[in-house]
């Protein structure tokens, strides 16, 4: 098996499990006041929500070991697909006729990425200035999305997909550091980056499960989509990956 199949292979299952988290996220998000978040903890479903999230991440991780940025984080795409169908189920009703065209052109979208985004398994990482420039930034914007003000849930959602798509660069950047097995296992590089991949990483699930206040649809579409622009935005300037294709490509 190809390195570019595997790596699709592990992001479809990740999908599905993080499309499963989504929908318990959402359920529960929509029984919980602002003072009632604390409760979360207490909560059995929100912990199985919590499992689906880490199951679906070291799938995602496994995936970024034989696929780029560019290729493995827009299949995340996927989610969503798989959500609709499995949040309509646990609402007792019918995918309407929106949804499946919205679903039909996402699958679409997703086919012209493996066309343009394949390529060989990713060998560069994330230099630590780099990575600490990276979070810089990342925790700036992050910071603005996140304060309050209008439309709250579109804004969270925003800020937990810069999150999740930061994390992942950064996932990346320890795998490949990990197992190219050029240097010691736990360098105090890596350890420094596995500590920014974890606060990006809860930062994400937190930022996610109040977006989900709202509902499910429009903030998971803006998590879905912000994830794969911070991500690709990383891996084309920094880690030097490039789209086939060219100009068309990219576009």
């Amino acid at each position: 098996m190809s390195a570019t199949l595997l790596a699709v292979v592990l992001s479809l299952v990740s999908a599905v499990a993080y499309a499963g988290a989504a929908v318990a996220q959402e359920r529960l998000a929509a029984r919980t006041t602002d003072a009632g978040m604390l409760r979360l903890l207490a909560r059995g479903a929100w912990w199985w929500s919590v499992g689906l999230n880490a199951g679906a991440a070291l799938l995602h991780v496994a995936a970024l070991k034989y696929g780029t940025l560019t290729l493995v984080q827009p299949l995340g795409a996927l989610t969503l697909v798989a959500a609709v169908p499995l949040g309509a189920r646990l609402a007792g009703r019918r995918v309407s006729a929106v949804e499946w065209r919205g679903t039909a052109l996402t699958l679409a979208g997703l086919s012209a990425v493996l066309v343009t985004a394949s390529g060989p398994a990713p060998d560069d990482v994330l230099s630590v200035p780099q990575a600490l420039a990276v979070t810089g930034a990342t925790a700036a914007l992050i910071g603005v999305l996140a304060r309050p003000g209008a439309r709250p849930g579109l804004r969270h959602a925003s800020a937990s997909g810069v999150a999740s798509g930061v994390a992942s660069a950064l996932t990346q950047t320890v795998t490949v550091a990990v197992t190219d097995r050029s240097g010691p296992l736990l360098s105090w590089q890596v350890v420094v980056v596995a500590v920014l991949i974890a606060a990006f990483a809860a930062g994400g699930l937190l930022l996610s499960q109040t977006a989900y206040r709202g509902g499910l649809g429009a903030p998971l579409a803006v998590v879905t989509l912000a994830n794969p622009i911070a991500a690709a935005a990383i891996g084309l300037s920094l880690l030097g990956e490039r789209l086939q294709g060219g100009a068309a490509g990219l576009l």
